[in-house]
């Protein structure tokens, strides 16, 4: 028998996340957002399970686009910081990919394409976030330049949003107005309509406003809100990552002993202590506090010391029929990996993202 820690990817539930986006922008196209090896759940396994439902996947770099086309992967593939030589913009140019213009640099990079070889171009604004994007004269000039250039066959006006998780903060009003004019301005001067892109996760959700020609949902897709309080717009999202192992072993400590490395836990009272067969190295946070929750044999316990490379203690005194081999759930559909990451001192994006190869996965599908 191998060692019980694994991954469940549920394609149900990541279906039923991505018709949940479509269904809150229906007029909407959807770019399924994929970066990160899908954020750690596994891009070649997500995009085979969404190609069919998506208008196009997204992925950070042409080395990530190029992994879905060695798969067979044939749906279009935006790349969301562009390229980084104009070799990567021909490889880009002959595989179909769109491509994000986010810098002078870039732009400079089309020079080199031949008269046959022609991209369709993703303009970034800079509304507000200061990470990438042209600013508003810039990026009017940016189009400019990109409408009258033979090799772009087309372009989408995009810009992301900073805030759009914190919906009383009204900076986010202020970045969509900002696109809006620099928007009008370009549609203006072009004389023609241009297709435009705002909305991550928390802006399809939260921000009607947002919702534009293309969609971006990201983190929504795998089930976690990119909220901190409860939004009903993602209340019926369902965790597609179920992180699970087993208890490897049981004991009782008296009041007053201590577990784990640097006996930083001790026990107030008659204690029963699991040790569950999965650490740091297997993707669980090392930062993750004492009382974090533990999901064992279907019940609450409370993480109890250090987290160690291969191995946890988990406090279940209380807990009913607990025993080796019960099952644990670290995260997924009876703990939010929300949930644990506040305990973590992080969010829920970095905790599936980060999850390493060590740990086998698991595709389940219960709509076949």
């Amino acid at each position: 028998m191998s060692r019980p820690t694994q991954i469940l990817i549920d394609i149900s539930a990541l279906q039923h996340n991505c018709q949940l986006a479509h269904s809150l922008s229906p007029s909407s196209k959807t770019v399924a957002v994929i970066k990160a090896d899908a954020y750690g759940h596994g891009a070649i396994e997500i995009a085979r399970a969404l190609q069919n439902t998506v208008a196009m996947f997204a992925v950070s770099s042409l080395d990530e686009a190029m992994e879905l086309r060695a798969d067979g992967i044939r749906l279009p593939v935006l790349l969301l910081e562009g390229c980084f030589s104009a070799d990567e913009l021909q490889t880009a140019c002959s595989q179909g990919f769109h491509v994000v213009m986010h810098n002078q640099e870039q732009l400079v990079m089309l020079n080199q394409l031949t008269s046959n070889q022609h991209v369709v171009t993703w303009l970034k604004v800079d509304t507000g976030m200061h990470r990438l994007g042209f600013d508003y004269e810039q990026a009017i000039t940016a189009f400019d330049y990109l409408n009258s250039n033979v090799s772009v066959s087309d372009i989408v006006l995009m810009t992301h949003m900073s805030v759009a998780d914190e919906l009383d903060d009204g900076f986010t009003n202020k970045q969509l107005q900002r696109f809006n004019q620099c928007h009008q301005a370009i549609e203006k001067g072009a004389g023609k309509p241009v297709s435009r892109s705002i909305g991550n996760s928390a802006a399809i959700s939260g921000w009607p406003e947002a919702r534009a020609d293309w969609d971006r949902p990201g983190i929504m897709l795998y089930g976690l809100s990119p909220f901190e309080n409860k939004v009903p717009e993602c209340e019926t999202l369902q965790p597609v990552m179920t992180f699970q192992s087993q208890v490897i072993a049981l004991r009782k400590i008296n009041p007053g002993e201590t577990v784990g490395y640097g006996n930083t836990w001790q026990a107030q009272k008659p204690s029963t202590i699991a040790t569950v067969a999965v650490g740091y190295g297997d993707g669980y946070p090392r930062n993750a506090k004492s009382g974090t929750p533990v999901i064992v044999n279907g019940q609450r316990g409370k993480l109890c010391g250090r987290v160690s490379m291969d191995m946890i203690t988990v406090d279940v005194t209380g807990l009913d029929n607990i025993q080796v081999n019960s099952e644990v759930e670290l995260w997924g559909n009876q703990l939010s990996a929300n949930e644990v990451a506040r305990w973590a001192d992080t969010i829920g994006y970095e905790l599936v993202t980060r999850m390493p190869k060590r740990t086998r996965r698991k595709i389940i599908n219960h709509n076949n």
